[in-house]
């Protein structure tokens, strides 16, 4: 099997590599293809993945190429984590909107907006090249965020993608730690769209354990969310941690005004971590990578191929098309929920109706979604106007038409219609 991997330069490619060789038997890759057009990440990268593949035994070829043509040549898989911009990019989107008494983040709100703008025309460029040049029945999964949008530009220009975020295996993780059980034993009422996702149920072993965490653990559950105890109680779901930018919005940004920016925090650590893999002796994942962000992504990406490649046919939660499962959202928008995930594709499992209050939030975000697509593949500054006001945290016009020249000023040399 060939697995390429779009900005395979990144910092956080030895954290694949490492579930590669840990789960070999579930995932029979031979050649891994890193494609990154920043020469010194990519051949230091490639280095360690070497080590690292060669130090757990495991046979795979690793190779590295700024062509991508070359990268996803006859590829069975490609999994897409890429930065337009870099982390400079990322500092504007957490720091521009704090202009206007707005929050600062990459993946929602203006900044995961800016992403989205800069992001789509790229990858859906490259998914061409992946569907002229990979084998017939490649899948394309996408890592990079904002994942429901980019997910759903894929799939409305027809290519066979699937959308994948680390939250929900983290929360499936902490809940099987805290019961004594195997991850496998846990499954989860995910429900939402990227980054707006909340736990309906726990089950462990078929038995829902939520109402017992929300009585015995309530405490706990709200500090790991970052939320009050009183506010779950209330919803009687877990929010994900993404939710705290929609539900303690001004608390967030308080924050955030006295503190460095996630970016700088990541550079630091991306620089530490370069000069781990220039160091021929480093065959292991090194401590550091901790701190990059992204857990167990490794082990969710595994899962996901090895069940596109090898139809297991067994229960992930994805990001794919809503096909009416929720009933409130147009069949193409993309939700994120548990999916039976095969060699035909992915099919989301039943959900029962959700509350008002959630619902109406999903719609909102649903509905900036679709003009945040709409502005990314067709360009204009008019597009980006509304498409910022129907957001949720934004919604008064003057910010919003502040916000639209801020996001273009930071932006301009990324976006091709604005230049």
């Amino acid at each position: 099997m060939k697995l390429t991997i779009i900005g395979g330069g990144s910092t956080y490619t030895p954290e694949l590599i490492d579930g590669f060789a840990r789960m070999r038997d579930l995932l029979p890759i031979d050649q891994v293809w890193l494609v990154d057009p920043d020469p010194t990440r990519r051949d230091l990268v490639a280095g360690v993945s070497r080590r690292m593949l060669a130090h757990s035994g495991h046979p795979a070829q690793v190779f590295a190429t700024s062509d991508v043509i070359e990268g996803v040549r006859d590829a069975d898989a490609v999994l897409f984590q890429l930065r337009i911009g870099g982390q400079d990019a990322r500092r504007g989107d957490e720091t521009w909107p704090h202009e206007v008494g707005c929050i600062g983040q990459e993946t929602t709100g203006p900044g995961g907006f800016a992403k989205a703008l800069r992001t789509v025309p790229v990858v859906l460029e490259i998914a061409e090249l992946v569907r002229k040049h990979a084998s017939p029945n490649a899948w394309i999964v996408d890592f990079t965020n904002p994942v429901g949008i980019v997910t759903r530009a894929l799939l409305q220009a027809g290519h066979r993608a699937v959308g994948l975020c680390n939250v929900a295996i983290g929360f499936q993780r902490r809940f099987a730690g805290m019961f004594g059980v195997e991850p496998s034993r846990v499954s989860l009422g995910h429900v939402g769209l990227n980054h707006l996702t909340w736990e309906r149920s726990v089950s462990v072993d078929g038995v829902d354990a939520l109402p017992g965490i929300l009585s015995g653990q309530l405490d706990e559950l709200a500090a790991d969310v970052e939320l009050p105890a009183h506010l779950l109680q209330l919803l009687g779901v877990i929010p994900s941690y993404y939710l705290r930018y929609y539900y303690a919005h001004d608390e967030v940004l308080r924050e955030q005004l006295g503190a460095p920016t996630r970016a700088d925090e990541v550079q630091e650590v991306e620089r530490l971590l370069l000069v781990k893999y220039a160091d021929e002796t480093v065959n292991e994942k090194p401590e550091e990578l901790s701190r990059r962000g992204g857990a167990f992504y490794s082990e969710a990406a595994v899962d996901l191929l090895a069940s596109l490649t090898a139809n297991r046919g067994d229960v992930q939660v994805v990001n794919l098309r809503n096909n009416g499962s929720l009933p409130f959202l147009p069949d193409d928008h993309v939700i994120e929920v548990p999916a039976t995930v095969g060699a035909g594709g992915v099919v989301a499992e039943p959900i029962a109706p959700l509350p008002d209050d959630i619902r109406g939030l999903i719609s909102a975000v649903a509905g900036y979604e679709r003009l945040a697509l709409d502005a990314a593949v067709h360009g204009g500054r008019d597009r980006v106007l509304r498409a910022m006001q129907a957001h949720p945290l934004v919604l008064q016009f003057d910010r919003a038409d502040k916000l639209t020249d801020l996001l273009l000023a930071a932006n301009r040399q990324h976006l091709a219609w604005a230049k």
